[in-house]
């Protein structure tokens, strides 16, 4: 579809689909930069001001944001600015510090310490292999876009798959694990595939995603549908449909991209829905693999284009992402905005390649820290 078609067909400016973002941070002490259980103190005294934008996470050394949803990026930005702020002066006042990363670059002294609760007891019980290793403190960044239903998220997510690999190709911000560089552009990826519910979603309607949904909670696949963690799902909760390839990033120029291109995406797809298209069915092995070389490379290297099976520069799929959003993105009023921050991102070279460069300088991971701690505060 060409910009100037969708110009004519699409709500114009403001009007477009609401947005909302969640972010998961993690918590390091202030003197050595490893990863401190006090998540739920850190909360508790941030609901005085955030309410409930402010909460707990499954691990002790993590914390979560949830911004309101919004139809203005600017607006946006100026609520993840606000609770990275207050989330950050509290943490201070507890003694730590705010890092917007996937995976902790220093690891834990001691095994990660499950969050009080009974759900979370219930995960811990059942999966002890995944709470108690080092590796598995991983935090995302989710993206919701409003829909009018489960229908609609469901369709939507259908059309959506094959460009997933290439926003998790520019989300990449996770590359040092266990205090050591692990050759992925996005570890936080590979260690949350360890999960069960973790990868591309099925091709579904309605009926089929209720009776999967079913199916595997009843045969014990799955604690309850909030384990349902695919790479595109329809929320249980609200009329979102919730992108979750993310890696959580320090630079808000970033975050904003993400939300901007899953937003401009979901919009010029809606007319291919509206319009009866059937959604492309590729091979499900060809998806896994796309994703895993996003994970593998970020921005640097080849990808897989799931559509051709060829393998292609990053840089050149995430272009060909652009342009596939760019008639939502206009309808938007977002076109201008996403090129300018996706030219920054490509000069920067992502998240993965800043932490990288952070380390370069002196062969230091406390430095690695330190800039992202100022990165994550500087939004």
């Amino acid at each position: 579809m060409s910009v100037d078609r969708a110009r004519a067909t699409l709500p114009q400016g403001r009007r477009g689909l609401t947005v909302g973002v969640e972010e998961e941070y993690l918590l390091v002490d202030r003197r050595t930069g490893l990863p401190v259980a006090r998540g739920p103190h850190v909360v508790k005294a941030a609901t005085a001001v955030l309410g409930e934008q402010a909460q707990v996470e499954f691990l002790g050394a993590q914390v979560e944001v949830c911004t309101r949803p919004t139809a203005d990026l600017a607006e946006l930005r100026c609520q993840l600015g606000l609770l990275r702020k207050v989330m950050g002066e509290v943490a201070a006042d507890a003694g730590c510090l705010l890092v917007a990363t996937g995976t902790p670059v220093i690891p834990p002294g001691s095994p990660p310490t499950v969050t009080p609760g009974e759900r979370y007891g219930r995960l811990a019980a059942r999966w002890p292999s995944l709470v108690g290793s080092y590796d598995g403190m991983v935090c995302g960044c989710h993206i919701h876009v409003g829909v009018t239903g489960r229908g609609q998220a469901l369709a939507l997510s259908n059309q959506m798959r094959p460009w997933l690999p290439t926003l998790q190709a520019l989300a990449a911000n996770s590359p040092f694990s266990l205090a050591r560089d692990t050759g992925w552009a996005s570890s936080r990826s590979v260690e949350h595939a360890r999960w069960p519910g973790v990868g591309p979603a099925p091709l579904l309607d309605e009926v089929g995603y209720e009776r999967l949904a079913d199916h595997l909670v009843k045969t014990g696949a799955l604690l309850d549908r909030r384990m349902i963690y695919w790479y595109a799902r329809p929320s249980e909760h609200v009329p979102t449909l919730e992108i979750r390839v993310c890696d959580v990033n320090a630079d808000l120029d970033v975050v904003l991209l993400l939300t901007a291109l899953v937003r401009g995406l979901a919009t010029t797809l809606l007319l291919d829905v509206g319009d009866g298209r059937p959604p492309p069915d590729h091979p499900v092995g060809r998806l896994y693999a796309a994703h895993r070389l996003a994970a593998r490379h970020g921005l640097a290297g080849e990808g897989l284009d799931p559509v051709s099976g060829e393998l292609v520069p990053a840089l050149t799929l995430t272009e060909r992402l652009m342009a596939r959003a760019a008639p939502g993105l206009a309808a938007a009023g977002d076109l201008d905005l996403a090129e300018e921050l996706f030219r920054r991102v490509r000069r920067s070279g992502g998240g993965a390649a800043s932490q990288r460069a952070a380390y370069m300088r002196r062969g230091r991971l406390a430095d690695v820290v330190s800039d992202l701690v100022r990165t994550t505060a500087a939004g």
